[in-house]
């Protein structure tokens, strides 16, 4: 493998490294130098070959200026909607597609919400705590796991969301940042919904902030 690509190799497996570098706060001296140590590299003329494959690196990670100014022209367009005390369900695939639609039905008769994400082995169901006792009961003998006390984000963008990329990532690439972990996630169409627990919340909610 060539010094270059076993340099970006390394950037791109450390995404704090990556991040840093995007938005230049990282001395390409010294992360030059702990790339050679860490991937055994020696001499100077290795050096400036990891030096140069950094600063690439950077140039083709970066987003062009036109489509940073795309993406957060979408989110100021964009609504935000949360929901509290909401539940996910996770439940074996044996369960009878028919019997999760009939629950659907139920719930949004009574003004609840609900998601249901289909999986390779797995139904999960997004919905309100209130009626996590009714999944259980229902479904006991394919139920595998139930999380409370979360929170649903709702992003409605603007239909311009289609031709613009990168929006979802961007988004995406902020929770991680902070340390706020995406338990579910969905879209539909221009809505992309997330599903977090409620100590982030506060935190969340100045990500959105634009």
């Amino acid at each position: 493998m060539s010094i270059a690509k076993a340099t970006e190799e390394y950037i791109a497996s450390h995404p704090s490294i990556k991040d840093c570098l995007k938005m230049g706060l990282v001395n390409y001296s010294a992360l030059s130098r702990k790339i050679i140590e860490e991937l055994g590299l020696k001499g100077e003329k290795n050096f400036e070959a990891v030096l140069v494959a950094s600063r690439r690196y950077v140039e083709k990670a970066r987003f062009p200026k036109a489509r940073e100014d795309a993406i957060m022209d979408i989110l100021k367009k964009s609504s935000l909607e949360t929901r509290s005390k909401m539940a996910v369900a996770i439940l074996d695939q044996t369960v009878p597609l028919a019997s999760i639609i009939d629950l659907a039905k139920e719930i949004t008769e009574e003004d609840g919400s609900f998601h249901l994400i289909e999986g390779s082995k797995t139904f999960t169901v997004i919905t309100d705590q209130k009626f996590e006792p009714r999944i259980s009961q229902r479904f006991k003998f394919g139920l595998i796991k139930v999380r409370k006390d979360l929170v649903e984000i709702l992003l409605k963008a603007p239909k311009d969301i289609e031709k613009t990329c990168g929006v979802i990532g961007y988004i995406y690439s902020l929770f991680g940042e902070n340390e706020i972990n995406i338990l579910e996630t969905m879209s539909s169409w221009t809505d992309t919904l997330v599903v977090i627990e409620e100590k982030d919340l506060s935190k969340a909610m100045k990500i959105f902030k634009f």
